[in-house]
Parts: C-alpha cells; structure tokens; sequence
C-alpha cells in the first residue's frame, strides 16, 4: 500500500483497541474487527464465553482469527518511521503514538512525519507552502503584531520583522530577507567556528605542553633521586667505614696495652715464682737447729735468682685525643669530594638552561664601551653624548641585556678574569635607573660583586661578605623564576658562590652587568658574555 493511501485513514484505525497501541500481528475476527493477535488471544484466554471486545457479538466457539495483510502493511509502513523521542519535534497530526517529524510548514505552522507530510508534496496547493526541518514553537515565526510570517530582518534594531512591519515601526531602517541575513550570519558562525577550533587547538597543545613538562619533571625528579641515593648511599657507607675504621683503631691501641701488660704480668709471676721457691728454702734452713748443717748449707744455698727493677715500669694509658677528630676531618675530606662531584652535576645541568645574551646599548651609562658584538662591556674615561632615554643609567657604570625573562629557567656565563671590580646578577624591569641607588632585592637587583680585588660579597641588604677559597675567573648566574631563585657559580672550580631564595618575582627580569670605573688599568679588562655551552 502507498502512503499516499494510508493518509487517508484514521490514525485510529491502526491501532488495537485492547493495547491502544500500533498493530503487531493484526488479525480480524468474523465480525470483522481488527486486534493484536497477542491481545485478543490473551483475553479470549480469560474470557469465556468468546466475545468481540467492540461490538460484543459472542461466538459459541472460539472463532478462527484470520492475518489482516492490509493493516499489516500500514503498520509496517508506519514502524519503519520512528516513535517522537524526548527533545525530538513530534508530528502534530499524529494521534495515538506520536511519530518523529520531517518538517514543519511555515504557512501551516504544524510539523509533520513521512505519512502526514505526503498531502504537502502531492497536492498542487500545498507544493508552495515553504517547507524547514522540524522546529518547535511555529507560532514564534509569526509577528506577534501583525500576525504574519517573520520572513525579514531589520540590521538596525537587529530583529526579525514580517512584511507589514517595513511600512510601520520599521519604516526608514536597513531591512533585508531572512535569507540574506543568514548567509552573513553563517559566515560569521564559520568565522567563529573556526577561531573557537584554533582555540581548542591551542589548549590541546598547551595540554601537551603542560604534559610534556610533567613528564621532564618527572625525569628529573627520577634523576635527582638517583642521584640523591647514590650520593648518601656512598656517604652512609663512607660513614660507616669511617666508624669502623675508628672502633679498630681505639680497639687495636687498647690490645697493645693489653698485650704490654700480659708481658709484665708475667714476667712478675716468673719472679715471684722464683722468690717462693728461694723463700721456701730459706725458710726450711733457719728451721734447722743443727748448726753444723745449717753452717756448711748456708754457704751452698743458692745465689739469688736475677729479678729486675721494677720501680719505674709502669703501664701508661694510650692516648686516644685527636682519634675522632682525625676520622671526622678524613670524613669531611669524602664528603667535599662528594659536594665537588655535585656541584660539577648541578653546574653541568645548569648550563643546559643557557641562553644567547646582547647587551642593550639603549642601557649602557654614557662612560661604558660595548663590544660590536654585544658581549663584552669595559670602563671607559669619556663620557659619550648620548640620548637621555628613560630605559639609561645616568649616574651608575650599569648595562642590561636586550633579552628579558618572565617564566622558566635560565642561565648565562660571565669572564670577570683579571678584573679587581664588578656587578653581576638580574634585576627587574621597573627598576630606577636614573640617579644612585643601593644594590638590593627591595630596590629590585639580585647581585653579587667584587671590590677591592679580593672581596665578594651578595648584595642582600644587608651585604654578605662571601669567603672564597679561589679567585672566579668565570661567573655562572642562573635563575629559577617560578622557583625564585637566583645561584652564582664559580664555573671553573664548579662551586656555588651564592644563591638568592624564596624571592617573589612579579615582572620581567634582565641580566644585570657592571665593569665599574677602570682606576686606572687595574680594572680595564672587559665583562665578557661567554658562548652557550650546552655540556651534555
């Protein structure tokens, strides 16, 4: 059967009186009503005698059921359709089961489902009604004022108008078709489309991003650990041979002692020994009352067994001072060697965060000579007519370098060999830069410094003074900004000279440098910005 045909029943004729719902299996009983052959069967199951649950005509005997192809093709026909869903626009010619809508007609102003919509593509009359996808709520098409369609859009008050409306409130405005509206539209929701997708994008990189630095982390964390067990695993074990090595020594003095005084000890028994059995005779002969005998026995008594001195022979404690001190002081000789390889890592791993360095002329006092590089920066005795530019240092020998930094980690390496004078370290952007002004964290600069050839000292406020047990010749800097930190290296005898921490900083920070003033050619040599060195 065509759905052209279908159309033209009831709703009501395909469904089953019993289950009130869609046919399944429709049978036809001799009176010629229509039911589910499950429901009909299930009530002459009950009923008895059997009676048409429409007409009520009984049959004396159950009747035969017969299949009805006819409805069983338009029920099949209706199911391959599918049932309204939640949120879905239902048909609203449909009664009963209402079916899915495949459109709405704006002049109709009713949605419509495969079956109901066949007359408004079949009869000549409702070919030119305008046709959309199924949407709620038609009457919301409609001018609330003047009862027609909403079919055009005024740009001006950006609202949608009918017809009537371009000849009352919207008279003089900019008015154009709904269609042509809605191509802008479209193309700006292409537009927008494809900008919140770039920003999607974006975020799934910065996933990635922020993925991959959980991941170095990590790689880091497992490092440091390694590296943190193998080094207090060697010290442990160092300790504990350095215990035993104590305990052995205590214990090997204390068995000499011992060993001394076995020999005494029994060297006096031999004598006493001796004594006894002399003492014994001696005894035994002043019994005698024979005094012959004890005449001619006298002179044979033997001569006294040779015993020796013992009035000075003494036993002395051995002296145990400095035993301790000695096993701590080659503990402490480990453990620096220990430190040493620790810091060769750490400045190994600091220099991996290097970057490239200029130095920014627009900076430098008029009195400085930089490089034509950019990488090294000396004293000069003219001072050079120079723009008096908000970003120069007017009073102090001070240079920044070009590059600034607000995130991460960096590092870079300074040559201060031969110099007896200098400024070294970072400072934040908002600075001072125009009169005199202390070296400080509060004033914005993390430095260190040389004066007078041989004192170093960290600038903190008050200053450090910095015991060195050799001369840098080339300065590591290297900042954490997250971490606010800021370390100074001896790079050459791979030592940490000074570290800033638990800083808090809020804006851009350059690297700071100052040859400060020659007097006279003592400190003429250059600060030089050495070459990245990535040591692997």
């Amino acid at each position: 059967m065509s759905a052209a045909a279908s159309c033209l029943l009831a709703e009501d004729a395909f469904l089953c009186s019993i289950c009130l719902d869609m046919f399944t299996n429709p049978v036809s009983t001799p009176c010629g009503h229509n039911f589910c052959k499950t429901c009909i069967t299930k009530h002459w199951d009950i009923n008895v005698p059997y009676q048409c649950p429409n007409c009520n005509k009984v049959f004396n005997t159950r009747p035969e059921l017969q299949v009805n192809t006819f409805i069983s093709e338009v029920a099949a026909h209706s199911s391959e359709q599918q049932v309204s869903k939640p949120g879905e626009v239902p048909c609203d010619v449909c009664t009963g089961t209402k079916l899915k809508a495949l459109k709405s007609c704006l002049v109709c102003l009713e949605s419509y489902c495969e079956t109901h919509l066949e007359r408004h593509l079949t009869m000549s009359g409702l070919k030119r009604h305008q046709l959309i996808d199924p949407v709620e709520n038609l009457e919301g098409r409609m001018c609330p004022k003047h009862d027609k369609l909403l079919e055009l859009f005024c740009k001006t008050d950006q609202t949608c108008v009918c017809m009537l409306c371009t000849v009352s409130d919207h008279k003089t405005h900019n008015v154009v078709p709904l269609k042509e509206e809605y191509e802008g539209k479209k193309v700006e929701l292409g537009k927008t489309d494809a900008e919140i997708q770039q920003m999607i994008q974006k975020r799934r990189l910065k996933i990635e991003e922020i993925k991959y630095s959980v991941e170095l982390s990590k790689e880091d964390a497992d490092r440091e650990t390694a590296d943190g067990v193998q080094v207090f695993t060697a010290l442990k074990e160092s300790v504990e041979r350095s215990q035993a090595e104590l305990i052995d020594t205590i214990k090997e003095k204390q068995r000499k002692t011992e060993k001394q005084a076995e020999g005494f000890i029994k060297e006096l028994e031999q004598e006493i020994s001796e004594l006894k059995k002399r003492r014994t005779e001696v005894e035994q002969l002043s019994q005698s009352e024979d005094h012959l005998h004890l005449l001619q026995s006298f002179t044979s008594l033997n001569a006294a067994p040779p015993t020796k001195d013992w009035t000075e022979v003494s036993i002395r404690p051995p002296s145990y001072m400095g035993t301790v001190r000695r096993a701590v002081n080659q503990l402490e000789e480990t453990l620096s060697k220990q430190m040493k390889k620790l810091f060769e890592a750490e400045v190994k791993r600091v220099q991996q965060s290097a970057v490239d360095l200029t130095l920014d002329p627009d900076t430098a006092h008029p009195k400085l000579i930089l490089s034509d590089d950019g990488k090294q920066v000396k004293h000069g005795d003219v001072r050079k007519k120079l723009p008096d530019n908000q970003e120069r240092f007017d009073r102090c020998g001070n240079v920044l370098a070009k590059q600034s930094f607000s995130s991460g980690r960096y590092s870079y390496e300074v040559q201060v060999k031969g110099k007896t004078e200098w400024d070294l370290g970072v400072v934040r952007e908002s600075l001072n830069r125009k009169g005199v002004n202390t070296l400080k964290p509060q004033n914005g600069y993390w430095t260190i410094c040389l004066r007078n050839e041989n004192e170093y000292k960290a600038c903190a406020g008050p200053p450090v003074r910095l015991s060195l047990k050799s001369r840098p010749e080339k300065v590591g800097v290297f900042v954490d900004y997250e971490e606010g930190l800021v370390s100074f290296y001896d790079i050459e005898a791979a030592v940490l000279i000074y570290s800033f921490t638990g800083c808090c900083f809020t804006e851009k920070l350059y690297p700071f440098f100052s040859p400060c003033s020659k007097d006279a050619v003592k400190n003429s040599d250059p600060l030089i910005i050495s070459p990245i060195n990535h040591t692997e």
